[in-house]
């Protein structure tokens, strides 16, 4: 379990990097975004990830790899969003930002390491498709939540369903990148 941590803190570390870079370049324009928004951006992403593992080739010349890191930061952009609510303006500074996202980042990390104990390092033996269709699965989850005010009979909520998504992204950066597939 250590060498997840230390896998897991690298690949977080990747998605850190962008979001900062990102921030710099942008600022926090994406605080306009209704947390709706925010899920439908994820999906993008993941239909993009389909997209590519099914057709084998880029058109625009990214990989996969890029959109996981961006459902990332999406993911922790979405339970920011939760938090704060939407806004018609920026009304972030970069040092406030981060210190959400290093917030939120954490709290999933601990819940990672919470159901990897659980599951015994179940992730290890998926496959990286698996982890897009996982997230695909969420996603539906998470617009029919949305599409019912936030309410749920037995479920998770929307948190949930963005930490999970993180984390299943987390554990595919993981395999792109340290050749673990």
């Amino acid at each position: 379990m250590a060498d997840t941590i230390a896998q897991f803190d690298r690949a977080l570390e990747k998605c850190r990097d962008v979001f900062v870079k990102k921030l710099k370049d942008y600022g926090a324009s994406w605080r306009i975004m209704r947390p709706e928004s925010v899920t439908d951006q994820i999906f993008i992403k993941a239909t993009r990830i389909r997209s590519l593992e099914t057709k084998k080739v880029s058109k625009v010349g990214e990989g996969i790899l890029p959109e996981f890191m961006a459902i990332v930061n999406y993911g922790v952009i979405g339970l920011i969003q939760l938090e704060l609510g939407f806004c018609d303006k920026e009304d972030l500074d970069m040092d406030k930002a981060i210190q959400l996202y290093d917030r939120y980042v954490a709290f999933t990390r601990e819940l990672m390491i919470k159901k990897n104990h659980d599951y015994d390092e179940a992730w290890r033996g998926m496959r990286i498709h698996s982890y897009t269709d996982i997230i695909l699965q969420k996603l539906m989850r998470t617009k029919q939540i949305e599409d019912n005010a936030g309410v749920t009979l037995v479920s998770e909520g929307i948190d949930a369903n963005y930490q999970d998504m993180i984390n299943y992204s987390v554990f595919a950066i993981i395999k792109l990148t340290e050749g673990n597939e």
